[in-house]
């Protein structure tokens, strides 16, 4: 049974993997699987590309237009400053990506294969119906 979406986040993050299995596919990856879930969390893509496996945990974020994005420093409270989708990687999100990897290698006979888990922070603009992909590649769990 297909996911049902119902919040404006959910919404936008399904939008967000669609983008992002666009972007993988035009550079030549291989989707494997998307939405690989366990109790203990969730793997949002796995592709393969020269041999490697790829987990890719995709960060989603709507805005009014993609050329506006400031980056926020951790001492600046000025208003127009935003928060960059990736600091969503917290501590234990990677321990719960970490978990979900190895049980995916474990139960695909996969631990002789090189593998990475890469980040995809995709910029929406659903006005303009543009994106904009920021790869994040080799996170170290």
């Amino acid at each position: 049974m297909p996911k049902v979406f119902t919040s404006e986040t959910q919404k936008t993050g399904e939008i967000g993997e669609n983008v992002a299995v666009k972007f993988l596919m035009k550079h030549d990856f291989v989707i494997i699987e998307r939405n690989y879930t366990k109790k203990w969390g969730e793997i949002d893509i796995i592709a393969e590309k020269d041999n490697k496996i790829y987990f890719i945990e995709v960060k989603s974020v709507s805005r009014e237009t993609l050329n506006t994005f400031i980056p926020k420093s951790y001492n600046d409270s000025d208003e127009r400053y935003e928060h960059r989708p990736e600091d969503n990687m917290h501590p234990w999100k990677l321990k719960r990506l970490s978990r979900v990897i190895q049980t995916y290698i474990l139960s695909k006979n996969l631990d002789d294969r090189e593998w990475q888990l890469n980040l995809l922070v995709v910029y929406l603009c659903q006005k303009e119906k543009r994106a904009k992909v920021k790869v994040v590649s080799d996170i170290i769990l």
